[in-house]
């Protein structure tokens, strides 16, 4: 087990600390560390920079800008972007659909849309979840009718994320609704959102924020050739963008910058003659989580230096289950440190600090972290039959 770095892998990480410290806007970072709402904007233009010094997609193919990095690099690279409070590069163009066109697409397909999506010249969103099939996602019912050189798409898609900032979307469609099995006759299609006959429609979410989205689709016609790989191939590719999308969920460099600021929040906030951080019981609470993380941290360390390339560890299952956990009681801290502030406010009412005015949404939002990329009951049914045998 290796968990210290060497020289080089020092070398390495020292030059993205300095790169991500001076080349992001601070402002940028800021708003990140805190919790503050970043805009399209504020992605787009750090997306870019990361692009225009080849730290947008180094898990992509070499030939389609991507590193010949070792895993122990790519960690690296991403829990120091984490540290920074960098915004990393947009999921659905550089963990999701990118890495499924360079695996699966036509020499065609990737020309036309890999140099984009690496430069998010296109924004993606993810169609795939819907009203009765989010995580029995084998059971759409979106249909893709082949009709000469096109195909027409009709149904509905759910939990869209950020398909308000969307110019194009990847969609698991339906093209052989008889095939014997249901996971066989599904499909990966790419169309433009300003198509005809696709509607966007935001859902409010309990944190009183507009993060996903309804996405209608009535009689949308698509050219064939965005079709990605074969047709009735499409279960295989969403096999592949999943185990993608797992990655960097662990969290461990965000749940520190979270932990970091609790603390100073809590160093602000009188108890007894003392503030919070002085508190014994406080200070017991915020070291056991310290624990948690540097456990976390020397469990992730393991499994990466323990990957064989292209090949899926399950205990990242692990990393999952607890990253995702702790995430929650990073925001579960903050809200009681803010205490009755946390409470919502109006205009006239009694103001309280902006920090402790967010610490309730933020705790409401994060409880799908345990849910989204495999939810927690999947990934214990994963360890218990890959890693202990039962």
């Amino acid at each position: 087990m290796k968990i210290s770095l060497s020289s080089d892998e020092v070398a390495f990480r020292d030059e993205l600390r300095t790169f991500y410290r001076t080349q992001i806007p601070e402002e940028i970072r800021e708003r990140v560390k805190y919790g503050r709402e970043i805009s399209r904007e504020d992605v787009v233009t750090t997306h870019k920079l990361l692009n225009d010094n080849g730290l947008a997609v180094p898990n992509w193919p070499v030939e389609w800008g991507g590193k010949d990095w070792t895993p122990m690099q790519r960690h690296i690279w991403q829990d120091e972007m984490q540290l920074a409070s960098v915004p990393e590069p947009l999921t659905f163009n550089a963990q999701m659909v990118g890495p499924v066109i360079a695996q699966f697409g036509s020499q065609e397909i990737k020309e036309r849309f890999l140099p984009p999506t690496a430069a998010l010249d296109i924004w993606w969103c993810q169609g795939f979840s819907e009203p009765d099939a989010g995580s029995d996602l084998a059971s759409l019912r979106t249909t893709a009718v082949r009709d000469g050189d096109s195909y027409i798409v009709n149904g509905q898609k759910i939990w869209t994320t950020l398909a308000q900032y969307a110019d194009w979307i990847f969609c698991l469609v339906r093209t052989d609704p008889s095939a014997p099995k249901k996971q066989a006759g599904i499909s990966f299609l790419l169309f433009d959102v300003k198509s005809p006959g696709v509607t966007i429609r935001p859902i409010k979410l309990i944190d009183g924020g507009h993060e996903v989205n309804e996405v209608f689709f009535e009689n949308v016609r698509v050219p064939a050739d965005q079709l990605v790989g074969e047709e009735n191939m499409g279960w295989t590719y969403a096999k592949f963008l999943l185990g993608n999308e797992r990655t960097g969920i662990t969290a461990v460099g965000r749940s520190k910058v979270k932990l970091a600021v609790a603390k100073e929040y809590a160093a602000r906030t009188k108890s007894g003659s003392g503030t919070l951080l002085t508190d014994p019981i406080f200070a017991a609470r915020i070291a056991e989580l310290e624990n948690e993380l540097l456990a976390l941290e020397l469990t992730q360390l393991r499994v990466v230096s323990q990957t064989e390339e292209g090949k899926p560890n399950p205990a990242s299952s692990v990393l999952k289950l607890r990253g995702s956990e702790l995430q929650q009681e990073m925001t579960e801290l903050l809200l009681d440190i803010a205490g009755p502030d946390g409470l919502p406010v109006g205009a006239g009412d009694i103001a309280s600090p902006e920090w402790a005015q967010r610490s309730g949404p933020a705790y409401l939002n994060y409880r799908k972290t345990t849910i989204y990329g495999g939810s927690s009951e999947v990934q214990r049914t994963i360890i218990a039959s890959t890693i202990l045998g039962l």
